[in-house]
């Protein structure tokens, strides 16, 4: 029987819906309403949706939508993110996946999108089709008694002239585009957040089998008023048997344009009453949390992991879009087996900018796309990898080299799940 992929039309479109939910292992797998197909429709472009089906049953999904990536130093470029990947446990290991992946990033080549971007479920699945990861993520817990803040500080964002306010899902759908713009404009390893994001994330538009659980929601406003920051934390209810607030606050997103801000939004979220523990959600691993802490032995790692991948699809665009600290020249070997972006490049980087382009001397490092993958945002080592074996130094040094490159004043970060 004919399993080749296929866009997936309106009709089909619940059907494909139940196999995602087959694929997450999610409770209720069966065919959505119209309702929930509706709102889902109305922020999906079909043309990008592909589906494998057998006997009317959708057994196959992946999607992909347009997104923009910052890369080192500020600048976006255009991205091909993926997300919706599963294949029903009944036709595992037939290669579906790895057809739709075919097909989505030919596609992607031919609109112009210099990588592509996902959220790896599992590790082992994604180097094969080229993606290395690009970003990581820790999640910290905060004993908060242990932390040394001080609790008779009222508010936390006095001393700086700033304050703090706690807002709605309104105000957040208003002040967030904004802030979170002017963040991704310095922080590498950030992605685009369309409408349907901020709808989604403060309760609009939220699909019935899910439940959705207001959450509280604080901004940072400077001394002149502007908004420099937001968090989003939800709170549980636990008390011990002694009558003691035992209270987790869990951090579902912070986004802070000023180190002020930063350093208030979290004061503030540990000085709450009642709250003994703070989760802090996904943060990069060079974050400034545990820091700020008077003893930052009271943040422990609960969480260290890959999480933004990245798959290259145009090498000189991708490289010549960020910026770079050092003057140097490198000769870069990128093998990559589909044939869409590898070949022999010369990088000649500067202060001032790069020049990336198809060459043919001498090659000083040989490296898959995967491993490209994982150093464009500065992110990872050369030196690491070729200790690994998954780079080859031609000439002696050229790794160290390329680290010297390569390397970016902070840690890329990506706060999204998509």
């Amino acid at each position: 029987m004919n399993l080749d992929p296929r866009t997936v039309s309106v009709a089909e479109y619940p059907h494909w819906l139940r196999a995602v939910g087959t694929g997450f292992l999610r409770a209720s797998a069966g065919v959505p309403g119209e309702e929930e197909v509706a709102l889902h429709l109305a922020h999906t472009d079909l043309d990008r949706v592909q589906g494998v089906f057998e006997a009317g049953r959708c057994v196959a999904t992946f999607r992909s939508f347009a997104q923009e990536l910052t890369v080192v130093g500020g600048a976006k470029v255009p991205a091909d993110a993926i997300t919706a990947v599963t294949v029903t446990p009944t036709h595992r290991r037939r290669g579906l996946l790895g057809r739709m992946m075919a097909a989505d990033l030919a596609a992607a080549k031919e609109r112009g999108d210099v990588v592509a971007s996902l959220i790896a479920a599992e590790y082992p699945i994604y180097g094969r089709y080229g993606f290395g990861p690009a970003t990581w993520t820790t999640k910290w817990e905060i004993d908060v008694p242990r932390a040394g803040l001080d609790p008779r500080r009222a508010v936390p964002s006095e001393a700086d002239g700033g304050r703090i306010e706690l807002v709605g899902g309104a105000d957040v759908r208003k002040l967030g585009p904004g802030l979170h713009s002017r963040v991704a404009a310095r922080q590498h390893g950030m992605v685009s957040r369309d409408e349907r994001w901020w709808q989604r994330n403060t309760g609009m538009g939220v699909p019935a089998l899910e439940t959705w659980t207001e959450p509280f929601y604080a901004i940072y406003r400077s001394p002149d008023g502007e908004a420099d920051g937001l968090i989003i934390y939800r709170a549980d209810d636990r008390w011990g048997d002694g009558k003691q607030p035992l209270n987790t606050a869990t951090v579902s997103g912070m986004i802070a344009a000023t180190p002020a801000a930063e350093r208030a939004l979290w004061e503030f979220v540990c000085s709450i009453d009642w709250i003994t523990t703070v989760r802090s959600g996904h943060r990069a691993p060079d974050d400034l949390l545990p820091l700020l802490l008077p003893d930052p032995r009271a943040a422990r790692v609960a969480t260290r992991a890959d999480w933004l991948w990245l798959r290259v699809l145009d090498v000189p665009r991708a490289l010549e879009a960020r910026t770079y600290a050092i003057d140097s020249a490198l000769v870069l070997e990128v093998r990559d087996g589909t044939g869409l972006a590898g070949g022999r490049f010369l990088l000649e980087v500067s202060p001032s900018g790069a020049s990336c382009v198809p060459t043919t001397r001498d090659a000083d490092i040989t490296l898959d796309l995967a491993e490209l993958g994982a150093l464009c945002l500065g992110d990872g080592s050369p030196v690491r990898l070729a200790a690994l074996g998954r780079l080859d130094e031609h000439r002696a040094g050229a790794a160290a080299t390329a680290d010297l490159v390569f390397r970016a004043p902070r840690r890329a970060w990506c706060p999204d799940v998509f």
